[in-house]
């Protein structure tokens, strides 16, 4: 048998830095999820309070504000104010104390989640396909995709969460943290990618070049993989996956680190 299996103080070490990888990733992204947060609030927050909806088009890319489409620029307010409120919604359900020791709290930042995400997506498809808000087709195929991964993904997690089936509700809400983290993620892997190759190699300025094909759809299927290769790492009854996992999820860290520095350096501190 111990010729199968690696012996348990090697087990436990595995599992050990599995975990704890794990753990130093979601540091890593909570710190960049705040920053975002923090942005959004700054930014797009302000001018909104303020009625500066013109403001909206002071960080180039993409236009929120437009002249005389009230429908519009009302939805693209709601979409981009509630990307605060789903984030910091989802970064909760991922914390197991809070869990623990508040249920009821978990249970209600849940349902906000999945609420929030659902409008987000069917939000999200009335920019890109109805309003145009989006930099290519190539990148309105990854809203889409996303889009419908959140959905369904949500979806899985309420009726799972009614069921009571609550390891099968954790698993699905952590692929629907992944995919609505998914424009967060995309900025994350933009200056990820420059930082790296110090420069914009392979990128255009309507994200349709091959490393931007690979990042926009990759913002939400290179977590998702992540996310599948860590619960079957920690499934498995054998050391070498766990420790093959710990590693990458260690290299997804570090680059998550360097993009987190680059959204907040040369993305979003400038407009602030």
């Amino acid at each position: 048998m111990s010729s199968i299996s690696s012996p348990p103080p090697v087990k436990r070490v595995a599992a050990g830095a599995l975990r704890w990888a794990g753990i130093l990733w979601f540091i890593v992204a909570a710190i960049g999820q705040a920053a975002f947060i923090s942005f959004i609030l700054a930014f797009y927050g302000t001018r909104t309070a303020s009625g500066d909806y013109a403001g909206w088009n002071d960080k180039p890319l993409i236009d929120g504000y437009i002249a005389g489409d009230a429908t519009g620029n009302f939805i693209f307010a709601a979409h981009v104010l509630l990307a605060s409120v789903v984030t910091f919604a989802g970064l909760m359900q991922l914390v197991p104390w809070i869990r623990r020791a508040f249920p009821m709290l978990h249970r209600w930042s849940g349902r906000t989640f999945l609420v929030v995400a659902g409008f987000m997506a069917l939000s999200g498809f009335w920019l890109t396909l109805v309003r145009g808000t989006s930099l290519s087709n190539v990148s309105s195929a990854a809203i889409v995709i996303d889009g419908l991964l959140i959905l369904v993904f949500g979806a899985l997690a309420w009726r799972n969460a009614i069921r009571r089936r609550f390891d099968q509700h954790r698993v699905w809400a952590m692929r629907t943290f992944m995919a609505v983290s998914g424009v967060w993620f995309l900025r994350v892997g933009i200056m990820g990618w420059v930082l790296v190759n110090q420069g914009p190699v392979g990128m255009s300025d309507s994200l349709s070049g091959p490393a931007d094909i690979v990042i926009v759809f990759g913002s939400y299927l290179i977590p998702l993989v992540l996310l599948e290769l860590y619960f079957r790492a920690g499934r498995s009854a054998h050391a070498a996956p766990k420790f093959l996992t710990a590693a990458i999820v260690l290299v997804a860290a570090a680059f998550t680190a360097i993009g987190v520095f680059g959204t907040i350096a040369l993305m979003w501190g400038p407009y602030l």
